[in-house]
């Protein structure tokens, strides 16, 4: 009540700042720092993340936040986001505009607003903009740049001086060079995780430098050349994950990591033509606390370099192998023998790795909770039984293009797994309804995509409907046998249902979809092109019956005038001719 603001005669800045806290949504927040001028200040105070668009005029956002917001401790400044400043015409500023800039995720300002300054500021985030969050953000840990291609060692050497307490940097496809990042090196003595990727201006000389500053704080790197790695390998002993993405780095890098960096945990390779199983091997005999490992092709790694993870890595629990053709079978069956503690298994375009391998997992790895195969041509329903009966805790199984694997296998997954949440079998053509009836009996399942997989009509998804509750997305795109009966029973049953995929579905119709949107209200995506049975009175049903609806994919031609004027903004088109 005007003349009685109780609330803030009595209430201490901390106990506003605790409420500030415990909101759980960015529009809360949003609305109470509108209320008066010290719920924004207070809210201000409160604010320790930003992400800022770097497209745009990134560098006027950050100048506009730079010392507003002294709590920030973390930024995202990322090319790819899609976001831009509320427009407002010109003359028409308000004072609750600085409040809109303060959103944490920020929209960019454009020429469109009035701005006498917008025509003269820089279309992507430069060396000023770096400087703008040295000088306003002092306690910064974690800063994130990602495609930034504007920014230059000089801001970078601007930032590193100013935000010492700086713990992690991500500079992904960033063009700086060996001097700023010897300035990182240099000043922020914390740091602990780095970010190089696809940074092309960097040489092996800024990592020596950056080892000699860093070394005893570092303990994740993303990079790039063989002797930088060996520079950070042997300075940096405390190095707990390393992401490698070249052609460039041999045996003798990866003999110096399992040399010297005791502690690492986390070990990628991506796309390596030049190591072979001795680098591998020295992996496996010096990091005994490896936990999570990912080759992707890696040509000349063989069955022998699995085997010496598998017995040197006893702690591993995570395993990604994709594209690796020359690891079969008996490496993997190692990893099955000698790691109890694999909880998660990723096999895609493993050739040569066949049902005795994941035979050996499901007898050996009782703890696995998610498998992936993809175009595992030699895998088929044995192995899949052999895992089900093993691994009774697996919640997540994705399998795609494995031609081998059908009913058999998955009726066991479903009769035996019943933790499961998560089932993707895209184009598994030998998949039908006898599998997804005993897989109703995981009635704790979120996700299923059964894309592809021709044999599954209205009987499995009636069974999935009556068994499966708590069921939030659902893809049955392609299947030409699948009917109006499915879509009146996932209306009936799974009324959580929050994104569904039913593109080149020919046999369902308005009818199907009118029972379907009946009980499905919480409906937040509809994918329907190509399902000629589905007409503009059927898009309508869905966006009218929906209130959380935020996209809908169909062909142009079946949006009426009037839908388009209810609800453009959800429509998207695919545009063909029927």
């Amino acid at each position: 009540m005007r003349g009685h603001d109780q609330i803030n005669t009595f209430l201490p800045d901390e106990l506003i700042l605790e409420m500030f806290g415990r909101l759980d949504s960015k529009p809360s927040r949003d609305a109470c720092s509108l209320v008066c001028k010290r719920w924004l200040a207070l809210e201000r105070l409160s604010r320790t993340t930003l992400r800022i668009c770097a497209t745009g005029s990134p560098d006027l956002v950050v100048d506009l936040l730079a010392g507003r917001f002294p709590n920030v401790r973390t930024i995202h400044i990322d090319e790819r986001l899609n976001i831009s400043l509320p427009c407002q015409p010109p003359g028409r500023r308000r004072r609750t505009d600085i409040a809109a800039v303060s959103s944490v995720k920020l929209h960019c300002a454009s020429e469109k607003n009035g701005s006498p300054d917008a025509g003269s500021d820089s279309c992507s985030l430069s060396d000023a903009g770096l400087t703008a969050i040295g000088e306003g953000f002092p306690k910064l840990e974690k800063l994130s740049l990602i495609w930034c291609s504007s920014v230059s060692s000089l801001g970078l050497i601007s930032l590193a001086e100013k935000c010492i307490l700086l713990k992690s940097l991500d500079l992904q496809g960033c063009y700086v060079g060996d001097q700023g990042l010897a300035a990182v090196g240099q000043s922020c003595k914390q740091l602990e995780d780095l970010n190089l990727r696809f940074c092309e201006g960097l040489t092996d000389v800024c990592l020596v430098e950056l080892a000699l500053g860093v070394g005893k704080s570092l303990k994740s790197l993303e990079f790039i050349h063989n002797k930088g790695v060996v520079a950070v390998a042997q300075g940096c002993p405390a190095l707990k994950s390393m992401k490698l993405q070249c052609i460039n780095v041999t045996d003798e890098a990866l003999s110096a990591v399992g040399t010297s960096c005791p502690s690492l945990e986390v070990l990628a390779l991506y796309s390596f033509q030049r190591f072979t199983d001795k680098g591998l091997s020295a992996i496996g005999n010096g990091c005994k606390k490896l936990k999570n490992l990912i080759l992707s092709d890696c040509y000349f790694l063989s069955d022998n370099a699995l085997e010496s993870i598998a017995t040197g890595c006893k702690e591993l629990t995570h395993l990604e192998v994709n594209g690796c053709h020359n690891i079969g079978t008996m490496g993997l069956e190692s990893v099955g023998k000698s790691c109890p503690r694999l909880t998660e298994l990723a096999l895609l375009y493993c050739q040569r790795i066949g049902n005795f391998a994941l035979s050996e997992v499901g007898r050996g790895c009782q703890f696995l909770q998610a498998l992936h195969l993809v175009d595992c041509s030699s895998i088929g329903d044995e192995a899949i039984c052999s895992i089900a009966t093993g691994c009774r805790n697996l919640k997540k199984l994705h399998i795609r293009r494995c031609y081998e694997i059908g009913n058999t296998g998955i009726v066991a997954v479903g009769e035996n797994c019943r933790s499961l949440t998560d089932l993707s079998l895209r184009f598994c053509d030998r998949v039908g309804d006898e599998a997804l009836i005993a897989v109703a009996q995981c009635s704790s399942l979120q996700y299923l995509n059964v894309s592809g997989c021709h044999q599954i009509g209205d009987a499995g998804l009636i069974a999935i409907a009556r068994g499966c509750p708590q069921l939030s997305y659902l893809d049955v795109s392609v299947l030409q046998n699948l009917g109006d009966m499915a879509m009146a029973e996932l209306g009936e049953g799974c009324p959580n249902l929050k994104d569904i995929v039913l593109s080149h579905c020919r046999q369902i119709t308005d009818v199907g979809i009118n029972h379907l949107v009946k009980h499905c209200t919480m409906l937040a995506s509809c994918h329907m092109v190509y399902c000629p049975g589905i007409t503009s009175s059927g898009v309508a049903t869905v966006v009218s019956s929906c209130p959380d609806i935020k996209k809908v994919l169909v062909e142009k031609c079946k949006v009426s005038s009037r839908t388009k004027r209810r609800a453009a903004s959800v429509i998207s088109y695919l545009c063909v001719d029927l």
